[in-house]
């Protein structure tokens, strides 16, 4: 169904563009008669923009700048109005006695604000403040735009006007002592402290007693190194004791007696913790999980489960770096969006850029998918030839005989002839047995007998072997043989090979039969 209003969308699209090239100069050049709009200077494009910028002016006591952010209400005759300073400079305060502001990442990001709420699509609620023992929520509403002016967040009326009927001598009571002492980012230093130690002790207690339950768990298993519920219990209480000591915090910070700089300043940077440790937990479990599955496949000898584990867990943690990556960039109020348009745009540059890599990529699903090799396994690529190590997401390493280390990029390696000396379940035994040219017609039929004879009795070595005369040279009789070890091990194979050729020798020996080696030509200088 949705593949159909997709070619639908892209019909009534084909059809229409005829229509919008005839419209394009006239398009263009109202376009280009269109006053360009500004950027707002005071940044209140968005809810947490401007939520933003106003703690930041509140942080200073600027409140010549927060009086930007509030919408004044009109009704009021000019003699009675509260000037927008005063509504500034009373939001502060109540925001320090007991008010709260939703935290940055709660706050949307769109100009629009959030539409799924209840409330209008020209208001956001941001907060709440108490004015005389009433809870009056501190709304956001957005101005429509005009000119070259932009639509802009600011404190609504509704708010503004409860701001303006509050008590003037409450206010100024409980405003006493705001802006005193020691002061480090528009907040006094106690109440750095008293967050900071908050913070801190939460973590420190929970994280004893994640260790304190990993210790008593260890003790209880068995096997440590191989329990599932062990490893996962281990790999995740440590960040969960940080993820923990996050939500006391939030769940006490409101009640501590500090400012709401101090306060939403801690909160949104918390955030920033938050990813962290997810991705601390994330990592944790990516490798409890994988060490897990390759202990597992190492026991039943899937080698080639173990490379698609390793390659897995390596793109899990990328994946996990990069969404965190994005989540604190954000937190640092820079735009990931643009961010990620501007890489759409140079898509095409990256992409011709990163042929190589794209093609290694390709390289790593095909060998883990096709398996022409495992870690483990005795293989030859080209002139290489050694043991695979590691079969990564960009290349392979071989460790050859004389113990280096050779890199072959995936993309290459899944393009080459691979020999895999590894999945081999016999070894061919096809010496070829010179005799002398000396010996009688007896003699050549019974050592033909004597090599069949050593090849049959051999219980390494398959059924059926065979020894017949291949050949009638000047150097001699040529017996070929043609054998199989059973076995698997290649190092195996070879001491039989060793022992069959020995006792082939033996036998020859013992019925004075000897063996036809090439001898040197000896050329005499002529005379001239």
């Amino acid at each position: 169904m949705h593949t159909v209003k997709r070619w639908i969308a892209a019909l009534l699209l084909a059809a229409a563009m005829p229509l919008a090239l005839a419209d394009a100069p006239a398009a263009a050049s109202a376009a280009a008669s269109a006053p360009a709009v500004i950027p707002d200077r005071f940044d209140r494009e968005t809810p947490r923009s401007t939520i933003t910028a106003l703690i930041e002016a509140l942080a200073k006591h600027d409140y010549e700048l927060a009086a930007n952010y509030i919408d004044v209400p009109a009704e009021r005759s000019k003699s009675q109005r509260t000037p927008a300073t005063e509504l500034a400079r009373r939001l502060q305060v109540l925001l320090d006695r007991g008010g709260s502001l939703q935290p940055f990442l709660a706050l949307s990001n769109q100009a629009t604000g959030r539409i799924d709420d209840d409330l209008d699509v020209d208001r956001e609620d941001v907060g709440a403040i108490t004015i005389q023992g009433k809870e009056v929520p501190v709304l956001l509403a957005r101005t429509a735009a005009s000119g070259t002016e932009p639509a802009v967040w600011k404190i609504a009326r509704e708010t503004a006007s409860q701001l303006a009927l509050a008590n003037a001598e409450t206010i100024a009571k409980a405003g006493k002592g705001t802006g005193t002492g020691y002061m480090v980012a528009g907040a006094p230093v106690k109440d750095w402290l008293l967050l900071t130690g908050l913070a801190v002790a939460s973590f420190v207690g929970l994280w004893l007693l994640a260790t304190l339950v990993v210790m008593a768990l260890r003790r209880l298993v068995t096997n440590p190194e191989t329990n599932g519920l062990y490893l996962f219990v281990q790999a995740s209480l440590p960040p969960f004791a940080l993820l923990f000591a996050i939500g006391v915090f939030y769940a006490w910070v409101e009640e501590l007696p500090v400012g709401i700089v101090a306060r939403q300043t801690f909160v949104r940077y918390s955030g920033v913790v938050s990813a962290i440790a997810f991705v601390w937990f994330g990592l944790r479990l990516v490798d409890a999980i994988s060490d897990l599955a390759i202990s597992r496949m190492e026991r039943r000898q899937r080698r080639q489960v173990i490379s698609v584990v390793t390659l897995l867990r390596r793109a899990a943690k990328i994946l996990l770096l990069a969404f965190s990556g994005v989540g604190i960039l954000d937190t640092f109020g820079i735009n990931v969006t643009t961010g990620i348009a501007a890489l759409g745009v140079g898509g095409i540059a990256l992409a011709l850029g990163a042929q190589k890599t794209v093609e290694n990529l390709v390289g790593s699903v095909t060998v883990i998918a096709d398996r022409p090799a495992q870690i483990g396994d005795y293989i030859k690529v080209g002139t290489v030839a050694g043991t695979v190590e590691d079969i990564g997401i960009r290349s392979t390493r071989i460790r050859t005989g004389e113990r280096t280390i050779v890199t072959i990029p995936n993309g290459d390696f899944s393009a080459r002839q691979i020999e895999n000396f590894a999945d081999r379940d016999r070894f061919l035994f096809n010496p070829v047995i010179p005799i002398c040219p000396t010996v009688t017609t007896a003699q050549l039929k019974q050592a033909v007998s004597l090599i069949q004879g050593v090849l049959s009795a051999h219980a390494n070595v398959a059924p059926n072997p065979h020894a017949r005369l291949a050949n009638i040279t000047e150097r001699g009789f040529n017996i070929d043989t043609v054998a199989y070890i059973a076995l698997h091990d290649a190092d195996a194979s070879n001491d039989v090979r060793a022992e069959l050729l020995l006792s082939i020798f033996e036998a020859l020996e013992e019925a004075g039969i000897g063996l036809a080696f090439p001898r040197p030509a000896v050329v005499m200088p002529t005379e001239r």
